[in-house]
């Protein structure tokens, strides 16, 4: 098992978090603004906590390639948008009915479920308002169009919403190991490899090695990173993870325990973690707080 460097990523994660969170801060309407209830509701469900791990990855891969943090804020509120919006709609009754979001009533429970419909809507809108308009950004008009490009496919019917489609659609169902890969690698991993090429598309001339292997860290990384939510679904406790401990088992979803056993799928996480440290070796010291992001994702309690 390779051991986290607490002291590093404890640091960095707060680091990036503050700082995005600043940015995000600033891009989503004031809660004052008409139409209030709407806005109230957006703030409410992207300002109220979070691990923040796909913008830190964003940020951790810059500092790799040494792209200024500057260019980063808008896509990393970008990808954090699409996240918050993902599980505000995710919560909803005809989706996982959870009642309970990072410790807090979700935004259909605080608020009401067309509201967080709206809410959602709104905040995917926003995303791409943001990567079209944010000036700190790139100023090479392809390497933008690629980035807006690169967050529309991984959040669309061949990424994340398509991979919540096969997850409704696998409820009760016993599905094989590559079926599985299949629905978390559009559902979760996505989202998580997105973070990552957008920032190296932020470097119109990186090169296309480097690109194929980060490209391999983040597919790595996005697989264990559902696999060890799957993990603390079973071992986690409600109050750790700020959601429904077991959510899963009751809705007879199909997980990697369930399919595997938990020891296989802890081994499996472990050597995705391997695998996803081995492909960015080249990238020397620069690259050791991805390193430690990645650590984290398969030793996090929640």
């Amino acid at each position: 098992m390779i051991m986290i460097q607490s002291h590093m990523i404890e640091t960095e994660l707060k680091t990036y978090s503050t700082r995005v969170e600043k940015a995000l801060q600033r891009w989503l309407p004031a809660a004052e603004s008409h139409p209030t209830q709407l806005h109230t509701a957006m703030r409410y469900s992207v300002l109220n906590g979070g691990k923040r791990i796909r913008p830190a990855l964003m940020y951790a891969t810059g500092v790799a390639l040494s792209i200024p943090l500057l260019q980063l804020d808008g896509p990393a509120c970008a990808v954090e948008l699409i996240h918050a919006y993902s599980l505000v709609h995710d919560d909803l009754p005809a989706m996982d009915d959870d009642d309970l979001r990072r410790g807090k009533p979700t935004c259909h429970m605080a608020f009401d479920e067309a509201t967080a419909i709206l809410a959602g809507d709104a905040m995917q809108a926003l995303a791409f308002h943001i990567l079209a308009h944010d000036p700190g950004m790139t100023d090479n008009p392809q390497a933008r169009l690629h980035i807006i490009d690169t967050l529309a496919l991984a959040a669309g019917s061949r990424g994340m919403a398509g991979g919540q489609a096969i997850d409704l659609a696998s409820v009760g169902r016993k599905l094989n190991i590559a079926e599985l890969e299949d629905m978390h690698v559009h559902k979760t991993g996505a989202l998580i490899r997105a973070s990552i090429i957008m920032a190296a598309g932020s470097n119109s001339g990186i090169d296309r090695n480097v690109l194929d292997k980060l490209d391999h860290f983040a597919r790595c990384i996005g697989l264990a990173f559902q696999i060890h939510d799957d993990i603390l679904d079973v071992e986690g406790d409600t109050k750790t993870l700020g959601k429904q401990q077991g959510a899963d088992i009751a809705r007879d979803k199909p997980t990697y325990p369930s399919l595997v056993g938990m020891n296989e799928a802890k081994s499996m996480a472990q050597g995705l973690l391997k695998e996803a440290l081995q492909s960015i070796e080249p990238l020397g010291k620069s690259a050791d707080t991805l390193r430690a992001i990645a650590e984290y994702i398969v030793m996090r309690s929640c």
